[in-house]
């Protein structure tokens, strides 16, 4: 399973969106070099706030490009850092990957996808009903997140537009990936 980077993003300091670099720095047990959320304990303002010494295990958020074509046909626009995201993928089925998975991203870098991210309501203060859109229920009513996952830095280096991202899946049985 492979992919390409469309975009990259980060920001120094808290805010919903996250402007598009030219690339981006990723330190191993680290995260984006120069980002809010960087760092080895939990960065995130409600995980700080339930115990700011538990590891972060959202330091690289990743979104698939396809999620904002299935929104925009829902009457959503949404570009690549708007949803707070660091990197914005095409062409790999992120959310099917499971806990452990590998993604080695351009010559480099390497990330261990640890979940889901847990969509929040700061997505409908984006654009009003978006929340709907990447968070549902399947048919037989289990809660189906859309809005990503989440990684840590393996081995660090620079991501840019145009890089692959390959995904090497953990051996023995997998499990499916859940919110953190």
């Amino acid at each position: 399973m492979s992919g390409i980077v469309v975009a990259v993003s980060s920001n120094g300091t808290y805010s919903f969106s996250k402007p598009n670099r030219d690339s981006v720095r990723l330190l191993a047990g680290l995260g984006v070099e120069g980002d809010v959320h960087s760092g080895t304990t939990v960065k995130h303002r409600s995980r700080m706030a339930q115990d700011p010494t538990r590891p972060n295990l959202r330091q690289v958020h990743l979104v698939h490009e396809e999620l904002f074509a299935e929104v925009g046909e829902q009457g959503f626009e949404v570009a690549p850092g708007e949803l707070g995201e660091n990197i914005t993928t095409r062409g790999i089925d992120l959310l099917a990957l499971p806990v452990g998975t590998l993604l080695h991203i351009g010559d480099d870098v390497v990330l261990t996808v640890t979940g889901l991210r847990n969509p929040c309501l700061q997505i409908d203060n984006f654009q009003d009903g978006l929340l709907k859109r990447v968070v549902g229920r399947d048919d037989a009513g289990n809660v189906v997140r859309k809005a990503g996952i989440m990684s840590i830095v393996t081995e660090g280096g620079e991501v840019r537009p145009g890089d692959t991202v390959k995904a090497e899946l953990p051996s023995g049985p997998h499990q499916a990936l859940g919110p953190v």
